[in-house]
């Protein structure tokens, strides 16, 4: 008997090769390693162009750029040998687990497809629990409407977690969808990212899509981007006296009206080039500014974002626009809320006011409520997989 599950986490690092998004993935992966479990990293290419190459700008098949960044990238975590990619496109599983994988799979205990951006395979359905994250609360239960596909895909999971913390609450306004999400948040391992000083002359920052895709629309109502939210805050620089930096991506980002708004706009394959260069991306900030997902906000969705809770785990307090996640996690301190151009100016000056007081708030909050510890210990709980018996592996090996 033990309380050791095997758990494959399935993401988004080989075809994503960026700093931010590395981490989101990489902390599932460190933080049940942690607890002590047998964990490895599964990705899939799916069956579509989905490399993305940073040096060459393009998508493709090819996973060879995505291939060294994961090699990198797990090596320094401590974590090796416990990756492998599946190239559809060639037939072939890559990567230091390669030759295992359909084996740990068989012996899976607990598998956890953080966004839902992995395909379940066949090898992947006889896992007994199978954990469906969604990270993009309102578009993902737009899509499960909207979409059969994306429906059936979704129901071969067997328990459902969001980061909509707020779902099925009242003046939760995210639509129905009929599965049954519970909600869960952005595990962040405390030990990885220090705290330091925040820089006196360092801008308010923050990492972001303009667009991401095209907004959804479900029964009348729009659900819409950042781009939905940004509009109102365009003259925050002048008004409040203070640096911005925006590292923005897509192409319809309106990068020269920012720039003659007062806003620095930076690149964001060069402010998260990799985990580490986006580690120093928010240790040089002063804190965060950030607007929500449109879609996130109208319907009170209670989201948080990763990104948000990396700055607070780093010390770095944050401005961020409401989404309702005042009704899980208390704000004023560490983290302000704003729902309109007036309060986001006042949370910047009541930061400037007391900026080591917020500094500590923002490293208590991450304490408190992101400790990987204990976010995935709940999460594999609200999925079913508390273990209360052998794993499949004792099973197996017995």
């Amino acid at each position: 008997m033990t309380d050791r599950l095997r758990v494959l986490v399935l993401g988004y690092i080989v075809r994503g090769p960026f700093g931010g998004m590395a981490w989101h993935h990489l902390q599932y992966v460190m933080g049940l390693r942690d607890l002590g479990h047998d964990v490895f990293f599964l990705e899939d290419s799916d069956d579509y162009w989905s490399c993305f190459d940073p040096s060459t700008g393009e998508l493709g098949t090819d996973p060879g750029y995505g291939l060294r960044f994961a090699a990198s990238t797990f090596d320094r975590v401590g974590l090796g040998e416990r990756w492998a990619y599946h190239d559809a496109h060639a037939g072939r599983w890559c990567g230091p687990a390669a030759a295992d994988a359909l084996e740990l799979c068989r012996t899976a205990d607990v598998l956890l497809n953080v966004s839902g951006v992995n395909p379940l395979r066949p090898w992947l359905l006889e896992i007994p629990v199978r954990a469906l994250i969604d990270t993009d609360p309102v578009f993902s239960q737009v899509r499960h409407l909207t979409d059969p596909a994306a429906r059936a895909t979704a129901a071969r999971h067997t328990a459902f977690l969001t980061f909509g913390a707020n779902i099925g609450s009242p003046g939760c306004t995210i639509p129905d969808d009929g599965f049954a999400w519970r909600p869960t948040r952005q595990p962040v391992v405390l030990e990885a990212w220090p705290v330091t000083p925040g820089p006196a002359d360092g801008p308010f920052t923050t990492v972001m899509q303009w667009d991401s895709y095209p907004k959804r629309e479900y029964q009348g109502r729009q659900f819409g981007m950042k781009s939905a939210s940004f509009g109102p805050y365009f003259d925050l620089p002048r008004q409040t006296g203070r640096p911005f930096s925006l590292a923005v991506g897509s192409p319809t980002a309106p990068r020269d009206r920012l720039r003659d708004a007062g806003w620095q706009v930076l690149d964001p394959l060069d402010a998260a080039a990799d985990p580490w260069a986006y580690q120093a991306f928010i240790r040089r900030s002063r804190a965060e500014f950030t607007v929500a997902k449109h879609g996130y906000a109208v319907t009170l969705s209670g989201w948080f974002s990763e990104r948000t809770a990396a700055y607070l785990a780093s010390g770095r307090p944050a401005v961020v626009q409401d989404t309702g996640f005042g009704d899980w996690m208390p704000m004023g301190d560490g983290v302000l809320a704003f729902e309109d151009l007036g309060g986001a100016i006042a949370s910047i000056a009541s930061i400037e006011a007391d900026y080591d007081r917020h500094c500590r708030a923002a490293r208590e909050l991450a304490a408190e409520f992101f400790d990987a510890r204990r976010v995935l210990a709940q999460l594999l709980e609200a999925a079913g997989a508390a273990p209360a018996k052998p794993t499949r592996a004792e099973v197996v090996s017995a």
